[in-house]
Order: C-alpha cells, then sequence, then structure tokens
C-alpha cells in the first residue's frame, strides 16, 4: 500500500472512530488534525501531510494553552496586560527600570506608565527611587504580585506537564531539539 493510500485508509479510519464505529486492535488513536488533512488531500493533492499535520498540530496546541492561560487569568483576576507585566518583571529577577521592562514587552517607554499605576494599585508592584541615580525609578515585584503571577502561571505549568507528559524524557528532549531546529530556520527570516 502506498503512503498517501495509507494516510487515506487512516484518515477514514479516524472519521469512523469518531462516528463511534468499532477501532481496529493495534490503530493508533487520532486527533482532530488527522480529520483536517484527510479533508484537504483530496482538494490538495501536492500537500504533504506530514507537514500540514505538524504545522496544524503546533498551532492547535499553542491555541489550546493559550485558552488555558486565559482560564488561569479570570481565575486570578488578572487582565493579560497585567500577566506580561508581571511575568516580564519576574523574569528580571522581580526588579526593573520601567525602561527596561517596557523594552522587554516591545512597548514605548512611555506606554508602561498606566499598567505600572493599575499594578501598583493593586499591590502586586512598587516604584521606588534608585539608589544610585534620583532621576530613576526601580520597579519591584512584591509578595502579593509574585504569588499573583505564579498562580496564574500554574494552571498553564500544570497543562503543559500533563500533556507533554505523555512523552517519555528523551521524546521531550528529541521533540525540543527538533523545534528548536524548526525556529533556527524560522529565525533565519
Amino acid at each position: 500500500m502506498g503512503r498517501r493510500e495509507d494516510l487515506n485508509r487512516r484518515a477514514e479510519h479516524g472519521a469512523a472512530s469518531r462516528a463511534g464505529e468499532p477501532v481496529e486492535a493495534g490503530e493508533a488513536s487520532r486527533d482532530r488534525t488527522d480529520g483536517h488533512v484527510a479533508r484537504w488531500l483530496p482538494i490538495l493533492p501536492d500537500l504533504d501531510p506530514d507537514i500540514e499535520g505538524a504545522v496544524t498540530r503546533m498551532a492547535f496546541f499553542v491555541e489550546h494553552l493559550k485558552r488555558v492561560r486565559e482560564r488561569s487569568l479570570v481565575e486570578v483576576d488578572l487582565q493579560r496586560h497585567e500577566y506580561d507585566t508581571l511575568h516580564g518583571l519576574a523574569g528580571r529577577h522581580g526588579h526593573a527600570t520601567p525602561s527596561e521592562l517596557a523594552a522587554d514587552l516591545g512597548m514605548a517607554p512611555n506606554s508602561i506608565t498606566g499598567r505600572l499605576d493599575a499594578l501598583e494599585r493593586r499591590g502586586f508592584v512598587r516604584r521606588t527611587p534608585s539608589a544610585t541615580d534620583r532621576r530613576r525609578v526601580i520597579v519591584e515585584l512584591t509578595d502579593e504580585g509574585r504569588a499573583t503571577w505564579l498562580r496564574a502561571m500554574g494552571g498553564v505549568g500544570h497543562e503543559e506537564y500533563r500533556t507533554l507528559g505523555a512523552l517519555d524524557a528523551d521524546e521531550r528532549r528529541t521533540l525540543s531539539d527538533l523545534l528548536r531546529r524548526i525556529m533556527l530556520r524560522a529565525e533565519q527570516t
């Protein structure tokens, strides 16, 4: 049996198993990408099902993690931009100048002030004068800000471990290495 015929058979099997028909012993589990690829193969005969499958699965996985993150943010009463700011500050060991934080977030330096005002009102950050330069301000992550950031991260972190737990340690390392190679190619553009 040729590769395309095998893919079509597997795609048909995936549709049958979702419809409640029995699954043959030894058949791999199907995900929604299998159906996606099966729909597009007859329409785009030159479609490489492995590339389409990999790219679609990566996109679906990223979207899945975004949905989990959004649920986590709702649970801890954070807006996305607040989380991003706390995350950026945590990534600088809990303290940074406003301009450093703005650069990390890809924002204009004068745009960060409103975010910091709101986070300071909530008790998540505090601004203090620099000990070395009175013209500068240092933004610090408070204990409450750190705890809130960690609670928001916990939901996503748990889901990352749960989903990637389908792979053993060597498989996760291989996956990471393969994705690194892809990203190095992507970053060349």
